[in-house]
């Protein structure tokens, strides 16, 4: 049985849904929703992870890009970047290791904890879409999901 994760409709205290625009209804949604699942995370694991390290850690999964392709790809600022990287090399993530034929460049990859970190991380996030398809119908996430997932040629 899956387990329930608490707060699918708790959001920021004292935001009031009615009256934003969509941008800030998005915005919302996001940070409860990557909230839920930071405090679930929290809450099964000794180890700590934040939101940036799990962006990098679900972009390097099964790869082993640059850590400049990182910084690209995620729009995160390079000493940023650099910043996270060490971080998770701290906690046994990710290790580093140089580019082939390139004494400049350095490549990320997930360590299998790390890979495991991240398997689990992906069950959470499920469980807590399980728990929002009941809310609001399974129909209604794919609708969701198919909307977010359009070309808005924005």
């Amino acid at each position: 049985m899956a387990k329930q994760i608490i707060g699918v409709n708790r959001l920021t205290p004292d935001v009031e849904l009615e009256n934003l625009n969509l941008i800030d209804l998005l915005s919302e949604r996001h940070i409860a929703t990557r909230r839920i699942t930071e405090l679930a995370w929290d809450k099964e694991s000794d180890i700590q992870i934040s939101n940036s390290e799990w962006l990098i850690m679900a972009h390097i999964y099964k790869q082993q890009p640059t850590i400049a392709s990182v910084t690209k790809n995620l729009d995160i600022t390079r000493q940023a970047t650099h910043k996270f990287i060490k971080n998770l090399a701290a906690k046994g993530l990710v290790e580093v290791q140089n580019v082939e034929n390139n004494k400049k460049e350095k490549c990320i990859r997930l360590t299998t904890l790390g890979e495991e970190c991240h398997e689990e991380h992906e069950v959470v996030k499920k469980q807590l879409e399980n728990q929002i398809a009941k809310k609001i119908g399974v129909d209604q996430l794919k609708i969701l999901k198919d909307i977010l997932k359009g070309d808005w040629e924005i």
